[in-house]
This record gives structure tokens, C-alpha cells and sequence, in this order.
């Protein structure tokens, strides 16, 4: 089965998350990736630079949008433990659940501004 519109959601609002939480313990793509140049992460460089390589390496596909949802379950497991292993329990970010994307989309006005 190919991801849903919601898992599509999810995933996004996950790599948001991810950037923010990055860039919140100082570690800018120069700590996770290259040591010359910081630079601050955003959805865009978490999906291509992190996400993307882990869905390339372990499906083969290019494009997130040709993803099964089993994929994008096992694509963020291996993302997340990795972040885990290498910068300890507070790198962890649940990936997002229907019922807060649901609140998103209905009661959190703060994006919709």
C-alpha cells in the first residue's frame, strides 16, 4: 500500500520537527554532516540530507511519495535510532500521531497565520 495523505503529513511535520530540535541543541548540519560551515537545518535538508539517503539506501526509490507505509515506518526507525545513538535519548522525536495532525489541521491557528 502506498503511504497515505495523513503518513505524507506525518512525515513532514516529523522532518519540521526534527530541524527544530536540531537546530535547538546546536547541532547544524556541520555537526551531523560536514565540519566546515554551519548551516541551520529546515524540512528541505532534514528530507534530502537525512531522510532521503536512509529511503534511497534501504528502498531504492527516489521519491518519498512512491513509499509504502510499511517504508516510511521502517525508514523512520532506522533515522531516529540513529539520531539516538549518536546524540543520546534527547535526539529522539515520536514520529506524529492522526490525532495531533488532526489538531493541527482543525485547532492550531498559530501555523494558519
Amino acid at each position: 500500500m502506498i503511504r497515505s495523505n495523513q503518513q505524507n503529513k506525518a512525515l513532514h511535520k516529523y522532518l519540521r520537527d526534527l530541524s527544530v530540535k536540531l537546530n535547538d541543541a546546536g547541532l547544524d548540519q556541520r555537526k551531523v554532516l560536514k565540519p566546515s560551515v554551519a548551516i541551520p537545518w529546515d524540512e528541505k535538508s532534514a528530507k534530502d540530507r537525512l531522510w532521503r539517503q536512509i529511503q534511497i539506501a534501504m528502498t531504492g526509490k527516489e521519491s518519498s511519495k512512491d513509499l509504502t507505509t510499511k517504508e516510511v515506518s521502517k525508514i523512520y526507525e532506522v533515522l531516529n535510532r540513529h539520531l539516538v545513538e549518536k546524540f543520546g535519548p534527547d535526539a529522539h522525536i515520536p514520529f506524529p500521531s492522526q490525532d495531533e495532525l488532526y489538531y493541527k489541521e482543525n485547532y492550531d491557528t498559530k501555523e494558519q497565520d
